[in-house]
C-alpha cells in the first residue's frame, strides 16, 4: 500500500514499498535544497571554469564564458525593465542563446516562457496574451523571426531581441552560412522597438542576481496540454526545477563530473530537455552538444565525432537510429546512458539500442507540472522493462482509484497521483484547473498504472486514450506493447473509434520497417494469442509514416481527428 503523508501517524517511519529495493547510490530521504534556479550555473562556473560548457555547431564556450554572457544578458535585461517576475519569453531553438537568455532571465528576476519556433503565429500569439509576455528573444531566421514580429502589433510584448545565427558560427561555416543559406535569414526591421542579442549583452555584467524565494517565484512557464487536455502554463517555481535538477543528478552513479558530454538532439524549450540535458547537465559541469533541431545522420555524425556520454531522448528518437540505414557507418559506442522519457518506450526499442550501443537505456516519466521528472528506472540494478521505475527521491507516488480517489494497494490499477518538491505550483491564471488535478495535497496526472511489491510502477495508458468497449477498459499501450513484439512493425499507434455494438472498438495504424512486408490477415494472426478477444484491434491501417508531435513523439490526436472527421462524413452520407 503507497501511504500518503497525510495519512501516516506522525512519528511513524515511512514504509514505501520503493524503499526496499532502492539503489544504494540514491537516497530517498536526502535533503533537497531548493535554490533559485541560477544557482545551477553560478556553482557550474565556479567548479569548473575552464571546461567546455556549450557546443555548438564546431563553435565552444567554456563555464566562464558562459556565466560571463549571461551575467550580461542578465544585466541587459534589466537595462530594458526586467525585474521580478517580469515575463520573458524565449522563442529560439538550441543555440548558445537559449542557455545564456535562459539564466539572464533568470538572474533578472524574470520568468522565462518557452515557446517552440515551430508553433503558428496564432499559437503564439495565444500563449504570449495568456502569459502577459512583455519581452520576447528570437533569432533572425526566416522560420521565426517574421511570427515574432508580427506579435508586437497585438499583444503585450513591448520589445523584441533578436539573436543573429551567424554570430553564434565558428568563422568558417559562418562564412558558408552568409553564402549559401541567405534563403533560411529573415529581413530584419530597425526600429525602437526591436534591439540585437549584441547590444543588449553591450555591457560589463555587472549584475547582483535578483533575491528569489525558490518556493514562490516562478522560473518558468511551462506551456502543456496538461491532464485536461487543454493548453495553459504549470508554474514551475525555482524551487521546483532546481529541486528536479538535483533529483535525477543523484540517480546517475558516479558520474564523471566535468568530464560528461550531454548530447541535446531535444529542444530546451521541452521541459524534459530543460531539465534532464541543460540543468542536470550543469550539475555535472558538463559539456552540452547543442543540436538547433533533430536530424538523423546529423545526430548519427555528432555521436559519432563528438563522443557524447549521455543522451537523452523520446523513443522515437531511439527508433530511428537502430533503423537507419547506415548506422553501421557510426560509431556509437560513447553513449554510456540513455534516459527515455515523452512517451512509453517499447521494450523492443530498448533492447535494440542498448545492443548495437552497449550503453544502458532507462525509461522515466514525468510530466510538465513536474518539472518534470516522477520516476526513473535505477540506472544500475533491477531495470525493469515495460515499467518507468521507482520514485525519484523526496517523491511519493500513489495510486488512487478513479471513482473515489483513495489510496488503493499494491498491483491494483489506478490514477498516478504525485507529491515531491518538483510538483508545480499550479496552472497560470487557472484556478479551477488547478483545483481539478491537485486533490487531497496531490497531483493527479491522468495516467492509469500500478506499482509492484518493490515499488517499481507500470503505467498502463492514459485516462483519455482508454478505450471503453462494452464496459471493459482496452489500453492502447498494451495492444502497442504486443504490435512491437512483430519484427516487421517499427511504429504503432493505437487508438478508439466508434464501434456500433461496443460504443468504441480499438483501431492499429502501424509503419512497416523498410524492406520490410506485412499484411493484415499476417497481422491479426500474430495477434491472436498476444491479447484477449476483446481487447483485438478491430481495424488496422498501415501507413508510410505516422504522425508525431513537434518534439518527435508519436501522437494520436491527428488521428483520431481524422477517425471523427471520417465517421461525421459518413454519417452524413447515409
Amino acid at each position: 500500500m503507497a501511504v500518503s503523508e497525510a495519512t501516516r501517524p506522525a512519528g511513524k517511519k515511512p514504509d514505501y514499498p520503493w524503499l526496499k529495493n532502492y539503489p544504494p547510490f540514491a537516497d530517498w530521504a536526502m535533503p533537497i535544497p531548493e535554490v533559485p534556479a541560477y544557482q545551477l550555473l553560478l556553482d557550474a562556473v565556479a567548479a569548473y571554469p575552464d571546461h567546455p560548457c556549450m557546443e555548438f555547431l564546431g563553435k565552444r564556450w567554456t563555464y566562464a564564458e558562459t556565466g560571463e554572457l549571461a551575467a550580461r544578458a542578465a544585466t541587459g535585461f534589466q537595462k530594458l525593465g526586467v525585474t521580478k517576475g517580469t515575463r520573458v519569453a524565449l522563442l529560439l531553438p538550441n543555440t548558445p542563446y537559449y542557455i545564456a537568455a535562459f539564466f539572464g532571465v533568470l538572474m533578472a528576476g524574470g520568468t522565462v516562457v518557452n515557446m517552440n519556433p515551430l508553433y503558428a503565429a496564432g499559437e503564439l500569439e495565444n500563449m504570449v496574451k495568456d502569459s502577459g509576455a512583455q519581452f520576447m528573444v528570437t533569432m533572425d531566421l526566416t522560420a521565426m523571426y517574421p511570427k515574432a514580429r508580427t506579435l508586437l502589433n497585438n499583444t503585450p510584448l513591448r520589445k523584441l531581441i533578436v539573436c543573429s545565427m551567424a554570430e553564434a558560427l565558428p568563422l568558417a561555416t559562418a562564412v558558408m552560412f552568409n553564402l549559401f543559406k541567405r534563403k533560411t535569414v529573415a529581413d530584419v526591421e530597425e526600429d525602437d522597438r526591436q534591439i540585437w542579442w549584441d547590444h543588449l549583452v553591450d555591457n560589463d555584467g555587472d549584475i547582483t542576481p535578483a533575491t528569489i524565494d525558490p518556493q514562490e517565484d516562478l522560473a518558468v512557464l511551462q506551456y502543456t496540454g496538461g491532464t485536461t487536455g487543454v493548453p495553459k502554463a504549470a508554474m514551475l517555481t525555482h524551487g521546483n526545477i532546481s529541486a528536479n535538477a538535483r533529483q535525477v543528478s543523484v540517480w546517475f552513479n558516479n558520474p564523471d563530473k566535468g568530464n560528461e558530454r550531454f548530447l541535446a538532439a531535444l529542444p530546451f524549450f521541452h521541459v524534459f530537455a530543460m531539465t534532464v540535458i541543460l540543468l542536470v547537465g550543469l550539475e555535472y559541469g558538463a559539456e552540452i552538444i547543442m543540436m538547433p533541431r533533430f536530424d538523423l545522420k546529423d545526430c548519427l555524425k555528432n555521436i559519432d565525432k563528438k563522443k557524447p556520454t549521455l543522451f537523452p531522448a523520446v523513443p522515437t528518437i531511439y527508433t530511428a537510429i537502430n533503423n537507419a540505414p547506415d548506422v553501421d557507418k557510426y560509431d556509437l559506442t560513447s553513449i554510456k546512458l540513455c534516459i527515455s522519457g515523452g512517451a512509453p518506450l517499447p521494450v523492443e526499442v530498448k533492447r535494440s539500442f542498448e545492443e548495437r550501443t552497449k550503453c544502458v537505456v532507462v525509461e522515466g516519466y514525468g510530466l510538465s507540472e513536474t518539472s518534470p521528472v516522477v520516476c526513473t528506472n535505477p540506472t544500475e540494478g533491477a531495470n525493469k522493462p515495460g515499467s518507468i521505475g521507482l520514485p525519484m527521491p523526496g517523491t511519493i507516488v500513489e495510486i488512487r482509484a478513479l471513482d473515489d480517489d483513495r489510496v488503493l494497494g499494491i498491483g491494483e490499477k489506478g490514477e498516478i497521483c504525485v507529491r515531491g518538491p518538483q510538483v508545480m505550483k499550479g496552472y497560470w491564471n487557472r484556478p479551477k484547473d488547478t483545483a481539478d488535478v491537485m486533490k487531497n495535497g496531490a497531483l493527479h496526472t491522468g495516467d492509469v498504472g500500478y506499482m509492484d511489491e518493490e515499488g517499481y510502477v507500470f503505467i498502463v495508458d492514459r485516462i483519455k486514450d482508454m478505450i471503453n468497449a462494452s464496459g471493459y477498459k482496452i489500453y492502447p499501450r498494451v495492444l502497442e506493447e504486443a504490435l512491437y513484439q512483430h519484427p516487421a512493425v517499427e511504429e504503432t499507434s493505437v487508438i478508439g473509434i466508434p464501434d456500433p455494438y461496443r460504443g468504441e472498438a480499438p483501431k492499429a495504424f502501424i509503419k512497416v520497417r523498410k524492406g520490410m512486408t506485412l499484411t493484415e490477415a499476417e497481422i491479426r494472426a500474430f495477434m491472436k494469442d498476444k491479447v484477449s478477444k476483446i481487447e483485438q484491434p478491430a481495424e488496422y491501417e498501415f501507413r508510410d509514416e505516422l504522425p508525431k508531435s513537434l518534439i518527435g513523439k508519436l501522437s494520436k490526436k491527428e488521428l483520431k481527428q481524422e477517425e471523427a472527421e471520417a465517421a461525421k462524413a459518413e454519417q452524413a452520407a447515409t
